[in-house]
């Protein structure tokens, strides 16, 4: 009876994380519109933090539930998914325009973070990976510095900026009641596809990785086609770069504080396929200073490998 209910109660869950993280997002755009910030940090800092919610409420359930696998594949699956089948079907839909301080300061920052994962997974033992306590603590203080640092520089708006729309006092009520459904969702999200994973005699890895990834990025997705859609070009990237950001930094320091992380050997070749995949994001985003369809059609390819790959493997 369980899992029959379970793909139910994992599509309810979703809907929750994608309602959720719109509140939060749309409340939190108008506080951040505020301050006069550019799209680009907005997109970095504010809506990156909002749509990384379910993340983090996915990661921090699956570590209190014991369930470190998943805790982890959803970061790593959900980075994956954002740079692959996102930046890729958002750039496949209009072309995106970047920038210097999005490739050279954001992009390899991201790229030197999942560095650091990996090798704070690999010591000191390689064929038992491990995320721990004092670990977190440093992805937290890094994730603290990078927004101290984005909040004092606090780039100028750009000519072409589209205002998020007056704040009102709605927004804070809206703020509460969007995180407490990322919350519940996350929950829901876990407890579901742990069983679904159970039944189908796949790892939770293997489903943290792709299904659980997939709905965790839903408000990404909504966020940056919505953003492109109206010319705003810093929010959209920089959404998800900045999600990426949050996730590992964030996300993965507060779930490895809450409980050291011990998960698959699987995580070092998903780790390895984000290397790869990051790199390559930041040559295309370099070239020209734009992400055209062909671009976004390389990207969507590459996620769809990798999924490939997970699931013929299966990490049984």
């Amino acid at each position: 009876m369980e899992l029959l209910l379970s793909p139910f109660v994992l599509a309810f869950a979703i809907m929750l994380l994608w309602k959720g993280s719109e509140f939060v997002v749309e409340s939190a755009s108008r506080i951040a519109q505020r301050f006069g910030m550019s799209e680009l940090t907005v997109g970095l800092t504010i809506v990156a933090f909002g749509t990384s919610a379910p993340e983090l409420a996915v990661s921090i359930s699956a570590a209190f539930q014991g369930h470190s696998d998943i805790s982890v594949s959803n970061v790593v699956g959900s980075n994956i998914f954002n740079l692959g089948f996102i930046l890729g079907g958002v750039a496949l839909f209009k072309t995106i325009k970047t920038n210097r301080k999005l490739v050279y300061r954001d992009g390899l920052f991201l790229l030197s973070i999942v560095g650091l994962i990996m090798l704070f997974l690999m010591y000191p033992n390689p064929s038992a990976p491990t995320l721990d306590r004092w670990e977190g603590i440093i992805l937290l203080v890094m994730l603290f510095s990078y927004i101290f640092y984005l909040l004092k520089k606090k780039d100028a708006p750009l000519e072409d900026e589209i205002p998020a729309g007056e704040l009102t006092w709605k927004d804070g009520p809206l703020l509460i009641f969007g995180i407490l459904g990322v919350v519940a969702g996350g929950y829901l999200l876990v407890d579901s596809a742990s069983s679904i994973a159970k039944a189908l005699g796949v790892s939770e890895w293997v489903i943290g990785v792709t299904i659980v990834a997939a709905g965790t990025s839903a408000p990404e997705l909504a966020t940056s086609l919505m953003a492109v859609t109206k010319g705003r070009h810093g929010i959209s990237a920089g959404n998800l770069i900045g999600s990426d950001i949050y996730n590992f930094l964030g996300v993965l320091g507060v779930a490895s504080i809450i409980r050291p992380l011990s998960v698959n050997t699987m995580a070092m070749g998903s780790l390895l396929t984000l290397v790869g995949m990051i790199c390559i994001v930041l040559l295309l985003m370099r070239r020209g200073w734009r992400l055209s369809k062909l671009d976004g059609a390389i990207l969507i390819g590459l996620g769809a490998l990798r999924w490939v790959v997970d699931f013929s493997g299966r990490g049984i």
